[in-house]
């Protein structure tokens, strides 16, 4: 499975994944400075399937209803 990580995804968290998936980040793409529908547009057109996003406020932002992308929003962890 192609996952796309956005600028805000813990990098730690690929190692969980990358046994089974293919992780990306936005940044590695060159796609750090997009907004979410660009990102969203990006992401689709190349093919991932999940994008991972500490943005909880995107399904209030876009349109995701027909979107071919699963979105995973993390929670926030104190710092």
């Amino acid at each position: 499975m192609l996952v796309l990580f956005d600028n805000g995804t813990p990098r730690t968290l690929a190692r969980f994944l990358i046994e089974e998936h293919t992780v990306t980040e936005a940044r590695a793409r060159g796609w750090a400075e997009l907004v979410n529908g660009e990102l969203l547009d990006k992401a689709e057109e190349a093919g991932f399937q999940v994008l991972v996003t500490t943005d909880k406020n995107l399904r209030y932002q876009q349109n995701l209803s027909d979107r071919g992308i699963a979105i995973v929003a993390l929670p926030s962890v104190p710092t």
